[in-house]
């Protein structure tokens, strides 16, 4: 495993977005999508006005609109219960192209869409500006729990060794005659994955028992992500000003 540990989700380019300090993006999205959630589902205008932010600070990134859109797919089967809400939901009806649907539900369809799409985007555009690493630096600059941040640097790290490994013993299992239409070799299946559990955490106590023989006490070294300065702060904090406002206009719209 190299120093870099490039994550598939980083655009390695040159922005401003790119320079500032991770923990500075870190509460500023964070805090936006609190923003979002607290909205309520009744103002659609809000939902448009985040959705305008959320572009405007991908162009800044020089994350482009199509890889935004790629990477949202994967959302998808996350909101396939959302469309069915107001099929299901009770209440006021109406009708919509001759089917008749929920009121309650349909509100509560787009709330469930519109804020999950708007996090899910603000989220896509923090990772492909900024390093896995540097993320994990600034959560623990953040001060969250040390072997919190740990967990969740080794997992990152080790996500793409278990899905290369997943990957040869798919072929493994073809090479044997394997059929994955075939429901009675779904033994195989089972047996793989019992396999992958193993090798998994035998290649985790290896791995730490070399970390530990070299040093490691449990915090992971400084990899010179750069410290925040004032002028960042105050460069971030635009998005979530922004973001306080149009809630707060939404709220004082609702009443």
């Amino acid at each position: 495993m190299g120093a870099g540990h490039a994550h598939s989700l980083y655009l390695d380019r040159e922005s401003r977005l790119h320079r500032l300090a991770p923990e500075c993006k870190l509460v500023a999205v964070f805090t936006f999508i609190f923003l979002v959630v607290l909205t309520p589902r009744e103002q659609f205008w809000a939902f448009a006005v985040y959705a305008v932010l959320v572009l405007a600070v991908a162009r800044l990134g020089r994350v482009p609109s199509t890889v935004l859109a790629r990477r949202l797919v994967v959302e998808l089967p996350f909101l396939a219960f959302a469309f069915a809400i107001p099929f299901f939901a009770r209440g006021e009806q109406t009708t919509v192209l001759g089917v008749s649907l929920s009121v309650s539900g349909l509100y509560a369809s787009f709330n469930i869409l519109a804020k999950a799409t708007l996090g899910a985007s603000a989220t896509i555009v923090l990772g492909s500006t900024t390093p896995v690493r540097d993320l994990l630096k600034g959560l623990e600059r953040l001060h969250l729990p040390r072997s919190f941040v740990s967990i969740a640097g080794f997992m990152l790290r080790y996500s793409d060794v278990i899905i290369g490994e997943m990957r040869r013993m798919k072929v493994a299992r073809i090479s044997r005659g394997y059929d994955p239409r075939n429901a009675l070799q779904a033994r195989a299946l089972g047996a793989a994955a019992g396999a992958l559990f193993v090798r998994s955490y035998e290649r985790g106590e290896r791995v730490y028992l070399a970390m530990v023989s070299r040093g490691y006490t449990g915090v992971m070294p400084d990899l010179g992500a750069p410290r925040a300065a004032a002028a960042q702060w105050r460069t971030v904090a635009v998005l979530p000003a922004a973001a306080a406002v149009v809630c707060s206009c939404a709220w004082l719209a609702q009443t």
